[in-house]
């Protein structure tokens, strides 16, 4: 637990290096020549850059796993979405995956072409499309409950550490919303609702 806590004080200092506004960066212990004015600009001292590389790397890692269903990642995280919960409208599943209507419709478009889901405009409210997943994509499910070993084959992380890591990027996007909601900034559409 000491390296969160390293993570955290290097997020302050960080920002003290940039005048307040960077966001992220390496604990004391980890930062290279502190006391230089440039070392917030340290490619090494980014908690940006492993976040970045990290997730560019286990996605490219789910493509062949996804290849025999024919899905790409944005579209196996949306079924994942409505396998959960069979009927989301469109907004609130663009909430959930951290997608713009620009990203996640196209994603909608092709999966209604495989005869995976549905989209059809609420009867209430004409602006609302719900998307409902169809009997052939519940059935991909079953197909699909290998992915998430093959995953851990190829992270190299205990259990323990892949919740700790997860539990670590919820809080990270938790405070990015935060941040969003402190900045004013409106029309938001990406990220799940807080209650």
């Amino acid at each position: 637990m000491g390296e969160v806590g390293d993570l955290t004080d290097g997020v302050r200092e960080a920002g003290d290096l940039a005048g307040g506004t960077a966001c992220v960066g390496e604990g004391a212990g980890g930062m290279r020549g502190v006391g230089d004015r440039y070392d917030a600009l340290l490619l090494d001292n980014q908690l940006c850059f492993p976040l970045y590389a990290a997730a560019k790397e286990v996605t490219r890692r789910y493509g062949p796993l996804l290849k025999e269903f024919g899905l790409t990642y944005t579209q196996y995280i949306a079924m994942m979405a409505l396998w959960e919960r069979r009927s989301l409208t469109a907004r609130d599943l663009g909430r959930r995956l951290y997608l713009d209507s620009g990203t996640l419709t196209p994603i909608l478009k092709k999966l209604e072409a495989r005869g995976l889901v549905t989209r059809e405009r609420d009867g209430r409210d004409e602006r609302r499309v719900v998307v409902r997943v169809t009997e052939r994509g519940m059935a991909l499910r079953d197909r699909a409950l290998g992915v998430p070993a093959g995953i851990a084959r190829c992270v190299d992380l205990s259990a323990d550490e892949a919740v700790e890591l997860r539990r670590i990027l919820r809080k990270l996007l938790a405070g990015i919303e935060r941040s969003y909601d402190d900045e004013g900034v409106a029309g938001r559409a990406m990220g799940p609702r807080r209650a």
